[in-house]
């Protein structure tokens, strides 16, 4: 039996792209928000939730470092998408009939010097997908949707113009989530640990604690702070670094993190993604 993976919105989204691309074979469950997602794993009725955590134009995605420590799921891979934006609309219309497009916000912007290069109106839409879906079912000849190519292929629209966007870097990076955590597992490209943690009430205490990281070679490639329960003193990090908490190094560094935190809880260790690269 495949595997099912709960995701964030409408079957064309990036995010079932993602699914598609880093576990192909697998059945998928839309859901409405993160927090279905996560409820589908929990409750038995998906595997894995594939969450998006930042993307290369527009950083962090908003709520995201709240809800992962607060899941009760664990890391166990991430995967990176390339976020192309392609315009599609009824099979048969041609780019000329077209006088406004519809997608998700943060895609219009991205696309904006084709969309004025043919004197096409934006129109904001919940989803990108969910547009395609909606355009499919009206029979509108004059509208097009800022989609993936999967959208048009799943809604069966027409790709009048594939990968418009204005920069070519786009990338999202998505992580798998899962009920258990998986310890043994080893990457052909390396490994990944995230955790989150807070440091003690002591003068210098982030400083000290990163101090390990740098003494024992441990690369960090990010770090992060966000306020927990609504205070200014209580403050979080996220953090990941590259290697498996066995690695003796890395083992080093979290013993010394340790020593100067207050809490500190690996979100999860898993193979590191090739296309990090």
């Amino acid at each position: 039996m495949a595997e099912r993976i709960a995701f964030r919105g409408e079957l064309g989204s990036y995010s079932h792209q993602a699914c598609v691309e880093s576990r192909p074979g697998s059945d998928v469950l839309p859901c409405r928000s993160f927090e279905d997602g996560i409820r589908a794993v929990r409750e038995g009725r998906a595997d894995l939730a594939m969450l998006p955590v930042e993307n290369t134009t527009y950083g962090r995605v908003a709520d995201i470092h709240r809800l992962l420590p607060e899941s009760g799921l664990r890391i166990v891979g991430e995967a990176f998408v390339r976020v192309h934006i392609s315009l599609m609309a009824l099979p048969g219309v041609q780019i000329e009939e077209l006088r406004k497009v519809r997608a998700h916000p943060v895609l219009i912007p991205q696309a904006r010097a084709f969309l004025d290069q043919y004197g096409i109106r934006g129109e904001a839409a919940a989803d990108s997908a969910g547009a395609a879906a909606e355009l499919a079912a009206s029979g509108a000849r004059d509208q097009g949707v800022l989609a993936s190519d999967l959208a048009a292929e799943i809604h069966g629209l027409h790709l009048l113009a594939r990968h418009i966007e204005d920069h070519a870097h786009n990338t999202t990076r998505f992580l798998l989530m899962a009920p258990e955590p998986n310890f043994a597992k080893r990457g052909d490209h390396g490994m990944m640990t995230t955790f989150v943690f807070q440091v003690r009430n002591i003068p210098a205490a982030l400083y000290k604690a990163m101090g390990g990281f740098a003494t024992n070679g441990v690369n960090m490639t990010k770090l992060e702070s966000y306020m927990v329960g609504g205070s200014f003193t209580a403050t979080q990090f996220y953090a990941d670094i590259e290697g498996h908490p066995e690695d003796p190094a890395v083992a080093r560094a979290l013993e010394e993190l340790d020593y100067f935190t207050d809490m500190l809880d690996i979100l999860g260790v898993y193979p590191r993604d090739p296309r990090r690269d």
